[in-house]
C-alpha cells in the first residue's frame, strides 16, 4: 500500500500540452526539495489537445501523478473541486497549469502552514503580460466583491493557495454548484494569511478565461455570496417612485409657465414607458439569475462526470469530507 503523501498538489488542465512538462518538472523539483511524500493530481478538463497523452505518460513514468479525466468540459471551478475531492495529502495547493503562478511559492505557503496557518493564500502584486482591460476589469471585480459580499474576500487573490486538511474537508462537504471557490474557502474560516508574489506572464498557449466566462465567473460570485443585487431593487424602486411623485407637479407648472404643449404628446410617454421597462428587464434578469441557481441545486445533478482516472490505486474516489453524490463515473 502507497504511503500517504503530506502534500497534495491539484493542478486543473484545459488545452495545456504546452505547459505541461514544465509544470511537472517545476512541481517536482519544487516538492522534492521539502523531503517529504508528495502528489500531483491533474484534471483534464475535457482537453482537445494532447493534454490527457501527456498526463498518462507522466503518471506512467512517475507514480505521483494522478489523472482525473472528465467526460467533457466542465469549467475551471469544477476542475478544481473534482480535484479537492482526489486528494488525501494533509496539505493540499491549487495552482493552474500555465505557470502564471509560480510552484516556487508553495514552500513559503509550506513554512506559513507549518506555523499554525490553516490557509495560505497569494496576493497578486503585479500581473505581467496582460491587457489594460484585463488588469483594469479584474481590479474592479475584486473591489466589487469585496464591498458588496458577505465574506472578507482578500484582494487581488485567486485560487492559489494552499489549504489544510480540514478546510478541504469542509470545502468538499459543499454540493452547491455555481462555485467560486476563494469565496467558498473565505467562508469557511479558520486561521488565514497571504503571501505577495509577482505574477508572470502565460508562456504558451492562450488565457482560458475570455470575457464570457469573466462575466460568468463574476455572477457566480456575486449570487453565490451576496443579496445586494435583489436588495438594490429597493432602493432603484423608491427613488423611481419619489422622482415619479415629484415630477407631477413640477410638469404641471412648467406646462402652465410654457405652454401646454410642452412635453406632451406620445414621445414623452414611449420614452417614460422604454425608461420604467429597461428597469424592470434589467430587475427581472438579476432575479432570473438566483432563480436559475435554485433550479441548479434542486435537480440534483451530480457536480461533474468522470471518464476514468489514471494512477489512483483504486477507481473509488476517497470519500471523507465529501456530499453524497458529487459525481458520476461513466465507463
Amino acid at each position: 500500500m502507497a504511503t500517504k503523501p503530506r502534500y497534495s498538489i491539484v493542478a486543473p488542465i484545459y488545452n495545456e500540452e504546452g505547459n505541461i512538462p514544465k509544470l511537472y518538472d517545476r512541481i517536482k523539483g519544487v516538492m522534492d526539495s521539502t523531503g517529504e511524500t508528495w502528489e500531483l493530481v491533474t484534471v483534464n478538463d475535457g482537453s482537445r489537445d494532447r493534454s490527457l497523452e501527456l498526463l498518462a505518460e507522466l503518471s506512467a513514468k512517475d507514480s505521483r501523478i494522478k489523472v482525473v479525466n472528465f467526460a467533457r468540459n466542465f469549467g475551471h471551478q469544477l476542475a478544481v473541486t473534482a480535484g479537492l475531492h482526489h486528494t488525501s495529502g494533509d496539505a493540499v495547493v491549487i495552482i493552474d497549469a500555465d505557470l502564471q503562478d509560480p510552484p516556487e511559492l508553495i514552500l513559503e505557503m509550506v513554512e506559513r502552514w507549518k506555523a499554525g496557518y490553516q490557509v495560505v493564500y497569494a496576493v497578486r502584486q503585479e500581473r505581467k503580460g496582460e491587457s489594460w482591460f484585463k488588469l483594469f476589469t479584474a481590479k474592479l471585480f475584486y473591489r466589487m466583491i469585496y464591498r458588496i459580499t458577505d465574506v472578507d474576500i482578500p484582494l487581488d487573490t485567486g485560487d492559489f493557495r494552499l489549504m489544510d486538511r480540514r478546510v478541504v474537508d469542509a470545502l468538499n462537504s459543499m454540493p452547491e454548484h455555481n462555485r467560486f471557490i476563494r469565496g467558498l474557502t473565505s467562508w469557511i474560516g479558520f486561521k488565514q494569511t497571504g503571501v505577495s508574489y509577482v505574477r508572470e506572464a502565460r508562456e504558451w498557449g492562450e488565457t482560458k478565461y475570455p470575457l464570457k466566462k469573466m462575466v460568468r465567473f463574476a455572477m457566480d460570485a456575486v449570487t453565490g455570496f451576496s443579496y445586494f443585487p435583489l436588495q438594490i431593487m429597493v432602493y432603484v424602486s423608491f427613488v423611481l417612485g419619489v422622482l415619479a411623485v415629484l415630477a407631477v407637479p413640477v410638469i404641471a407648472l412648467l406646462r402652465v409657465i410654457l405652454g401646454f404643449q410642452f412635453l406632451g404628446g406620445q414621445v414623452t410617454h414611449i420614452v417614460l414607458l422604454l425608461l420604467l421597462s429597461s428597469f424592470q428587464l434589467f430587475f427581472l434578469f438579476v432575479m432570473g439569475q438566483y432563480v436559475a441557481r435554485i433550479y441548479d441545486e434542486t435537480r440534483g445533478r451530480p457536480l461533474y462526470v468522470v471518464a476514468d482516472r489514471i494512477g489512483f490505486e483504486d477507481k473509488e474516489k476517497n470519500t471523507q469530507g465529501k456530499s453524497a453524490a458529487p459525481e458520476l463515473e461513466v465507463s
